[in-house]
This record gives structure tokens, sequence and C-alpha cells, in this order.
């Protein structure tokens, strides 16, 4: 949360502060972080930094462009880093500074400033985008929404979205148009506890014969230590997942710091000649903009590549502080003087507003519109800044030049309170009257399911035939979010190299049904359990998220760098299977779009069904099921009785699956194939349902309901059956032999 720093001319102590003077935020894109004004030169003095101000311009600019998808700035993402330097040396400078020439740091003050100045134009859009929300999102979304404005309100946005495994850097179509509140959060959460860690200091240091000295040392040995940890962390957390480093606020303290070491250290011992000031401010200018023109979504962020705009960012401002004896005004060369130009700071001053509103704008938008391109984008972007402008002029700059709420900082800490309230509430009223539409959230009782559906041939183990009489949606969409298969945590995270047993059913049995894959062989868990406790055997289930059984070498999204996890976790599991007793069948299954190259995927898949058909064992292939591409839950909440509205194209969603077509043609010795999917998707038309027959069919955007597994339970049975690979209940099975092909 900035300080306040002056924004404008000089005036006298009786008047109240100029709208420039706001602590406009300095982080994430927008802040309006003080421009300048009470983080001089060194903490010993106070002088207005215009360039400050239009240098929180380029950042928001880049930050804009950014989320705007314009060509050629794929890297804006760096201006939130820019805007992190910027908080970071202001607003320890004005601690410092106070530190020093009272002796001590008044918290009270600190915390009622950020609140008065900061907390009310946020709860504007907090606000706005949960009413906006109940009318622009599909009841499902609503919900998830309205918990993201709780977070956002309380500070812990960037959390939330950890928690979500959020992937920043894809932001786009379908994302929280509260997602930018992650930056705010960071900075909030960091001076909770940066200004009393200062105070604290401020207190050990004050005996000290030289206070001044004594203090700046002390804060600047703290600083510097804290800034190696957390850089020490955030590549550490850059290599092991993306949303952590990105998001938390961890692995961001150390940008701060960097900031905030300008604000202490000795600078005017170090300055050069003007020539060399020059170049040290061109240089980080360039170099932020040489970050926004050559990062993307594939840099590996934050980690070493952070410190180019962190750096950059720290020349700049360290190229434009006034040397002793100097004005600002003459300090001003170079890019400072570009900066500090009318149009850089008018942008600057709006900064903070302008990035609250431009998000939601282009989300909500598109949750009405669809997918929009960069041109509309830009045009939704520049629409953004009357409602800013709006709320700089009637909310932000009222509440910091009001003497009555200024007098008192439990005023201000009032204010405050209230902007949390306010969206807190909103948010709470929304979000439980959406739930309330929505239906119960509970799990499903699968003896509530319509008739037949548990029990076998009916429903979805036809193929044809007209649909059944109406009712409730099962699951329904709240519920289907959360209808899993019921094992445990056998579908093993992406940092995890080895399966547990994880044994059911019969556990104790010889014979025993493998599951082998990823989460979409995960998806079939309760059937084959069903299955393997119809004849007595024992379920072991072998599945990792996202790593394909065909042994492909994969960049993982989640973790931001390549799935060496997936490789290691394979082999174990094949060696597992080669090395232990027979299994009485193998049933394997994969998303089948982890390549395009049907070669190398062919290729792949004979590395790994080799040591497979060595076991002996029956293998089956289940071919991989739609993958709708969109989230068909939220759709379907939109339109629970206008289901078909949710039906997604049949040419995306189930392409070619060259192993299956390998599979029939006898190419894959010892390996047989079965499909669901004419179920899933029946006929030859153009589209595939989301529900059929009352069932909802999938659970986000690519897996089945656990619900919809259950009821395909006994067509897979019956194709298991079929397929020579399974013998029916009750009849023996024959004992494992080598399978043909199993040496090639």
């Amino acid at each position: 949360m900035p300080f306040l720093l002056s924004h404008g001319p000089r005036r006298k102590r009786s008047a109240p502060p100029p709208p420039s003077a706001a602590p406009p935020r300095t982080t994430g894109p927008g802040s309006p972080a003080g421009s300048g004004g009470e983080s001089g030169p060194s903490p010993h003095r106070s002088t207005f930094r215009p360039d400050i101000e239009g240098l929180r311009a380029v950042a928001v600019l880049a930050v804009l462009a950014f989320h705007a998808q314009i060509p050629g700035a794929a890297g804006g993402f760096v201006g939130v880093d820019v805007f992190f330097v910027i908080s970071g040396y202001l607003i320890t400078g004005l601690l410092v500074r106070e530190a020093i020439t009272t002796g001590r740091i008044r918290l009270g003050d600190f915390f009622s400033r950020r609140a008065r100045r900061l907390l009310p134009s946020a709860a504007v859009v907090l606000a706005s985008v949960a009413v906006a929300g109940a009318w622009l999102t599909v009841p499902l979304l609503r919900a998830d929404l309205e918990q993201d404005v709780l977070a956002a309100a309380l500070s812990v946005a960037n959390w939330r979205f950890v928690s979500q495994q959020t992937d920043y850097l894809a932001a786009g179509h379908d994302q929280s148009p509260l997602l930018h509140f992650w930056s705010l959060a960071v900075e909030e959460q960091f001076y909770l506890f940066w200004a009393p860690l200062l105070a604290v200091i401020v207190l050990v240091a004050a005996h000290a014969v030289r206070r001044g000295r004594a203090v700046r040392a002390v804060v600047a040995l703290t600083t510097a230590a804290v800034a190696l940890a957390s850089f020490a962390l955030s590549l550490h957390w850059t290599r092991e997942s993306v949303s952590l480093a990105y998001l938390g606020t961890p692995s961001r303290v150390w940008q701060f710091a960097v900031g905030a070491l300008l604000a202490l250290l000795p600078w005017h011992l170090l300055r050069g000649p003007r020539p060399l000031r020059l170049v040290c401010g061109w240089a980080g200018a360039a170099a932020i903009v040489w970050c926004v023109v050559s990062y993307d979504a594939s840099t590996p962020y934050p980690g070493y590549a952070a410190l180019v705009p962190t750096l950059g960012t720290a020349a700049v401002v360290l190229a434009a502080i006034p040397g002793r004896g100097e004005r600002e005004a003459q300090g001003a060369h170079g890019v400072g003087r570009l900066l500090s130009g009318r149009a850089p700071r008018a942008v600057g001053r709006l900064s903070y507003n302008l990035y609250l509103w431009h998000w939601p704008v282009l989300v909500l938008a598109e949750a009405r519109l669809g997918a929009l391109g960069w041109p509309a984008k830009t045009t939704l972007t520049l629409a953004a800044a009357l409602p800013a402008l709006a709320t700089m002029r009637w909310v932000e700059q009222p509440l910091r030049r009001s003497r009555t709420v200024s007098e008192l900082p439990r005023r201000g800490l009032a204010v405050g309170i209230s902007a949390i309230i306010l969206p807190v509430v909103l948010a709470l009223v929304v979000g439980t009257t959406t739930l309330q539409l929505m239906g119960p959230a509970t799990p499903v009782d699968t003896r509530g399911l319509p008739p037949g559906a548990a029990a076998g041939p009916s429903l979805l183990a036809r193929t044809d035939g007209p649909p059944l009489a109406d009712g409730p949606l099962v699951p329904g969409p709240a519920q289907a979010r959360k209808d899993f298969p019921p094992d445990g945590a056998c579908q093993v995270a992406p940092e995890v190299t080895r399966s547990p047993e994880c044994l059911f059913g019969a556990v104790d049995s010889p014979d025993r049904v493998v599951l082998l894959g990823d989460s979409h062989a995960g998806q079939w868990f309760s059937p084959l359990l069903a299955l393997a406790s119809q004849r007595g055997w024992a379920l072991q289930e072998l599945v990792k998220q996202g790593c394909p059984l065909p042994e492909l070498t994969v960049r993982n999204a989640q973790l931001g760098r390549e799935y060496r996890e997936c490789d290691a976790w394979r082999d174990d599991a094949l060696d597992r299977l080669r090395t232990g007793p027979a299994p009485r069948l193998i049933v394997i299954a994969s998303l089948n779009r982890y390549t395009a190259d049907r070669e190398l995927l062919s290729a792949a898949w004979e590395k790994t069904l080799k040591p497979l058909r060595a076991t002996g064992a029956p293998i089956v292939y289940i071919e991989d099921t739609p993958v709708p591409g969109t989230d068909i839950p939220a759709c379907v909440s939109g339109a629970p009785d206008e289901a078909a509205a949710c039906a997604f194209s049949r040419a995306k969603a189930v392409p070619a699956d060259p192993l299956a077509r390998r599979i029939a043609a006898g190419a894959v010795p010892g390996v047989r194939s079965v499909s669901v999917n004419p179920v899933l998707c029946p006929g030859n038309g153009p589209t595939c349902p989301a529900v059929r027959d009352r069932i909802l069919l999938y659970r986000d955007d690519a897996h089945l309901t656990n619900v919809a597994a259950i009821v395909l339970a006994p067509r897979l049975q019956r194709l298991l059956t079929e397929s020579g690979a399974l013998p029916p209940a009750g009849a023996p099975a024959p004992a494992p032999s080598a399978a043909p092909g199993a040496d090639g």
C-alpha cells in the first residue's frame, strides 16, 4: 500500500493535501504509489520526484498492453515489478525519514493513511464487480467470483489464486475479473510486515548516540538480508511452482527490498558525473522496454528473468536522484526529464484507479460477449479510463483532502474498515443467493440417481432411444465441480515421483486389476472398482496428473518447466508392474493431446507398451473420452433446462485416436481397445452433448463426473468382456501368460 508522496506544489501545513499528494499505490500495475515527493535523494530530506510519477505511467501502460494482448507487448507483466521497486523505495524512505526525525514510527498514522487513500477506491471496484457479476456471469462462475471478492477485500487474493494453481501469465478468457488484485494483496501483506519491523528496529536503535546512522545502517543490513533470502526462495519456487513463485508474497519481497535499498544507501557518495547518470537512466529504461518486448508466457518468471526489470527500474530511479545541492528540476536529465513530462505524470496519477478498473472491464465483457481480439480489448481498456477518472475524482481525492478524516488516525482506519465491509457484505449476499439457486453442493448420493442408472443397461448404457423424463440434473452443476473419483490421494500430484500402493477392494486377493495412466485414466476408478469387487479381486491405481502414459517428455505448466517428475513416475510404475506378480488385467488410458506428431506419439506408446506386454497380462486401452474444452458445469448452471445450449464441437472434442487405430489394424499385438464415446457423443452430428438422460457428464472442461463413470460402468464391463480381456463375473479367469508380441 503505497504512501502519500507530494505530487504537487507545496502548500501551507494547514491546507489539506493537494490531489497529487495522495499515496498512489505502488504495487501491481497501476498502484498509485506516491510518485516521489517525500522519498527524495536520501532519508534525510524530501524532494518532489515527478520522474517517478511518470515511471508509474510506463509501468501501468505495460501491464494494460499485456492484458489487452497488444502484439509486441507479451512481456508487459513486468510493469508489476516496476511498481514493486518504486513502492519499496518510496515507503521505506518515508518511514526512515520519520524515524530519524521523530525517533519513532507511528504505525497508527501509517496504516490510517493507507486505509483512507487506497481502500475506498478498491471497495468501489469490488462492489461494482460483485453486482455486475450477478448480471454478467453464469451462476457457478458467479459463486466463484464472490469468493474472489471476499479474498480481494481481505487482501489475500494472491493466496486464493495460488491455491487454485492460477497461471497469471496465461491470463485470458475465463479468468477471474479480480485476478489483478494479487499484486495489491502482495503489497499490503508486505507492509503489514515491513512497517512494524522498521518500527521495532527504530525502537531498538533509539538509544544509539547517532540515532540516524544507527537506524539507517540496521535497516539497510536487514533489508539486504531479506532481499537475498527472498530472491533465493524466488529462484527455488520458479523451478517448482509457477503460481507460487509468481503470486506468492515471499518470492516478491526482494523487489520491494531493492527499492528500499535505494532509499537507504548513501548514494551521494557513489554518484558519478552527469554523463554516467544519463547512461544509467537510459540503460534502465531500455532494460524495461526490452523485457516488455522480449518476455512472454514461456519466460520462467520471476526467477533470474525478474532481475532485468527490477534492476532496470532501480537504475532509472537512481539516475534521477538529485545530487547534493541540486534541486529536483536540476536533477531531471535524460530519461528523468522525459518521464517528468505532463502526459506521463497525468497517466501516473491515474494509474492506481486505471489498474483497478481495466481488468474487470475486460473479463466481464468477455463473459458477456465471448472471446475478443486485441483491438476490442484495447478499446475496452481505453474505456476503463472513464470509471477510473470518476473514482479518482469523487472517491479518492475527496477522502484524501478531507481534514475531518485526516485529523485522527482512527477516522482513517474507520474509513478503511468500512471499505472492506461493503464488498464483503455484497459478496456474501450475492454468493449465498447464488448457491441457493444452484441447489446443494453436497456429494452425490448414487442411490438418488434416476431409475436404472446405478443398475445397468438403461440410461447411458444404451446408444439411442428417446431421453428419459425430465428431472433434476445429477450431479447438479455445483456438485459436478467436486464429483471426483473416491480414490483419496492416489492420483498423485505433479511433484510426486512414485505412486503409493493404492489397493482397493479385496486388497488381500492375489488377483488384481491395475488402472494405469493420467487423470483421464483415473476417471474410470469407480467402474473398475465395481468390476474388481464383483470378482473378489483387488484394484490397484497408478495414476499421475498431467503425465502422459506414452513415453513423452512434456512441459508442465504448473511447474513452469520440463516435467521430469512424470518421466520418473512412469519409469517407476512400469518397473513395478514388470517385476511384481502379473495382474489379471491392466487397463490403460491417457489424454491423447500431449503432442500432435503422430509418429512421435506412436513411438512413445510402443516404448510404454513393450514392458506392459512383457507382464503377460491382458491389456485394454480405453480410448480417450471427449474433451469439451469449455467449463461444462458453469455453462449448464446458466441453462439447466436448456442443456443443449452447452453442446460442444465433435470435431474438436473427439479427434482421431492414433493408438486406437493402430490397435484396430492389428499393429499393436497383445493390446485391445474399447470406447464409450458412442454413448458420450452419439450419432454423427456436429456436436456432443454436455448432459444426457439428465446426467451431467463432465466435471470441468475435460473430465467425466464420477456419476457419469458409475452410470457407464455396466457398459464398460460389457465391452471389456466382449473384447476377451475379462471373463464374465463368476467365471474362472485364465492364468496370465506371455502376451503376443511381449518381446517386441
